[in-house]
């Protein structure tokens, strides 16, 4: 392919050459003889400065959004290195994205779960489809993990690709509101596109609740394309209403879901340890649900899917069947079960709102058995700081006992991280330990824990390492959390041979 054929579509303010080019790369270090490089400004580098290495590495080409061209090899100048990334990627793949039929979820929380609950609701339709999320990416049967939320759209054209070889026509997409922000979805048709809810998270980032919120809004609006022909949107959130109004003017289909009031909404609720049963209540049918997923927020979750599997035109059997298989999505309330007497979850939840989620889950499950919930939670470093007093007391509130210890403290001191959060966790009254290393921190968990009782290990859920000033370290809630209870004397044998 000619450079001038993969710039197709692209802003392009200048160009000399029209090499023959065989790969498209935007990091230096995975550059081959015969690449084009995309030089782009980052947050925090910029591609430019590793020009020189990418054409000492064999790039025929540079895309470039410096004012500086490179001596000595073919380039074009764009005006946006990302949304030039897109194009070309695309191009390069031969636009795979435009045969899909593909489903994003963006929003605060329930992101995840709804992904994997709309993957599972296209496959019980008998249809091949593609995951890309958070915990792992899912291509015709294939598990492979996951880097970012959202991937850079090279990557994604590529996964994209991957899926259309293997005959996938749909695809379900968590979006981030980085990877919008950052344009890493430029150039991308949604068929539908699905809001979960907002609430205060990433504002390092974006600084301000409306900034967070204009970047979740850029699916609803498309971004280098068409917007969405279904936009399905929670109801009951504040900026969810403000979505409704925006995407009705876009010219999307608006599909609402909510607890009680919406198009697609839930009655005769029960949560029970075992799981979550309710009609579902939609334009046209009302539709029992049982489902081995617990609690209020996975009501919303499957209330989301089902009305993106309906936009897709999936019958209710195949919704049923979708509900029906998935039991359960890792580190998403996931239960570690060695037979002790009490209960031990691995949760996410790292927001202020997931943790008043998880704790009123947790005090629901306990009603039956009279036990006590105890929740252990830390703070992430090199994050919004304002958030980690709210994150105390929301999990203060609902529990009996707290063990406040380190997320991904980065760069930053445990401790100093730790004080931040105790200032609302002492507000609530609840009586609470403190311990910095978290291996010891789940360990007083759950030696705390007695029959009945609930244990929450919140905060990391799925992730495989701890991130340190130091660098990562390889670091399982879910396998510390069995360590603990080995440790105690109970038999993790069954449930290692299960996983």
């Amino acid at each position: 392919m000619k450079l001038a054929d993969l710039l197709a579509g692209a802003e392009v303010l200048g160009q000399s050459g029209n090499p023959r080019v065989t790969g498209v790369e935007y990091d230096s270090r995975r550059v081959k003889p015969g690449d084009v490089f995309v030089a782009m400004k980052g947050e925090t580098n910029d591609g430019n400065a590793f020009i020189a290495q990418a054409v000492a590495a064999g790039a025929v080409a540079v895309i470039t959004d410096s004012d500086r061209t490179p001596a000595n090899v073919a380039w074009a100048r764009v005006p946006e290195g990302r949304r030039a990334l897109a194009m070309v990627s695309a191009n390069f793949y031969e636009r795979p994205a435009e045969r899909l039929a593909i489903t994003g979820i963006t929003g605060t929380n329930g992101k995840t779960t709804t992904a994997f609950l709309v993957e599972s609701m296209l496959v019980g339709a008998g249809r091949k489809a593609a995951l890309i999320g958070t915990i792992e990416h899912h291509i015709a049967g294939e598990v492979l993990p996951a880097r970012h939320t959202t991937p850079e759209s090279l990557d994604l054209e590529r996964w994209f690709r991957h899926a259309v070889d293997e005959g996938a026509a749909e695809a379900a997409m968590e979006v981030s509101s980085h990877a919008l922000a950052q344009q890493r979805t430029f150039g991308i048709p949604f068929e539908v596109a699905v809001f979960t809810n907002l609430t205060r998270d990433h504002l390092d980032y974006h600084r301000t609740m409306d900034e967070y919120f204009a970047a979740k809004k850029i699916l609803f609006e498309g971004s280098g394309t068409r917007p969405p022909r279904h936009s399905v949107i929670n109801a009951d959130d504040e900026y969810g209403r403000l979505l409704i109004k925006f995407s009705k003017q876009r010219g999307s289909e608006v599909i609402t879901y909510g607890m009680s009031k919406a198009d697609f909404h839930s009655a005769k609720l029960e949560i029970t340890a075992q799981g979550t049963s309710f009609q579902m209540i939609t334009p046209g049918e009302v539709i029992p649900v049982n489902s081995q997923l617990l609690g209020r927020v996975n009501v919303y979750n499957i209330l989301a899917a089902a009305a993106a599997a309906h936009a897709r035109g999936c019958s209710r059997e195949a919704v049923l069947a979708g509900i029906a298989h998935l039991t359960r999505v890792p580190g998403r309330f996931e239960r570690v079960d060695c037979g002790q007497p009490f209960t031990v979850v691995v949760d996410y939840a790292h927001t202020d709102d997931a943790l008043r989620n998880l704790t009123s889950l947790a005090r629901e499950f306990v009603k039956s058995t009279g036990g006590r919930v105890i929740s252990l939670f830390g703070c992430g470093g090199d994050r919004d700081r304002a958030k980690r007093p709210l994150m105390g007391e929301a999990a203060g509130r609902a529990s009996d006992f707290v063990v406040l210890t380190s997320d991904n403290p980065r760069s930053e001191d445990p401790l100093a991280i730790i004080n931040d959060a105790v200032v609302g966790l002492q507000r609530t009254g609840t009586k609470y330990a403190v311990e910095a290393d978290r291996r010891s921190a789940i360990r007083i968990a759950v030696e705390q824990a007695r029959r009945g009782d609930i244990v929450l290990i919140a905060g990391k859920g799925h992730e495989k390492d701890q991130i340190l000033a130091a660098g990562p370290i390889p670091f399982n809630d879910v396998e510390v959390a069995a360590e603990a209870l080995r440790t105690l004397g109970y038999d993790c044998s069954m449930r290692e041979a299960s996983a």
